[in-house]
């Protein structure tokens, strides 16, 4: 967290968080079901170029910050625990690396596997009373469809960043 005495980080991570608030707002759908968002597009930038930690604030800081703007329905902090934990892998698996589309790949991955199907598919059966693997079973084929959409979301942001040398010379 000693990174965010850094001035230039301190502002670059605030300013992914309001990114993120911001593009919650924009979605394409693709189904009913299946829709194409935005949100996770800052907290890889912040776990790339930053790593887990700041990640992590970014998940934390656009998860609450968009409850507190527009709340879409009752607040449930194990939802903002799931945008921390999605920094903080991004962090881990981008942080230090080139560019790599096999990384973002094996991010992507996890993020479905622990967050997108485990931790989100319990905080909704806890929250709607639901069955737990009927809340995974509902959820399952969108995360399967938008893997690889995020998958190429997610390059084509960190490529296009990687290649900045004004970010390269921010970046920890």
């Amino acid at each position: 967290m000693s990174k965010l005495k850094n001035t230039k980080i301190l502002a670059i991570t605030a300013m992914l968080a309001a990114v993120s608030i911001i593009l919650s707002y924009f979605k394409i759908p693709l189904s009913p079901l299946i829709e194409i968002r935005f949100t996770t597009l800052p907290l890889a930038i912040a776990g790339f170029l930053f790593g887990p930690a700041i990640g992590g604030v970014v998940g934390l800081l656009a998860d609450v910050g968009g409850y507190i703007i527009a709340p879409t329905g009752p607040f449930f902090p194990g939802f903002t625990i799931s945008a921390i934990i999605s920094g903080a892998i991004y962090g881990l698996i981008l942080h230090h690396h080139d560019f790599s589309i096999k990384r973002i790949f094996i991010a992507q991955v996890i993020i479905v596997l622990v967050v997108n199907l485990m931790l989100n598919s319990l905080w909704l059966s806890m929250l709607y009373g639901k069955a737990f693997m009927v809340a995974i079973s509902a959820r399952l084929f969108k995360e399967i469809i938008m893997l690889p959409i995020n998958t190429a979301l997610v390059s084509l942001v960190l490529k296009a960043i990687g290649e900045r040398s004004v970010i390269k010379k921010v970046r920890a």
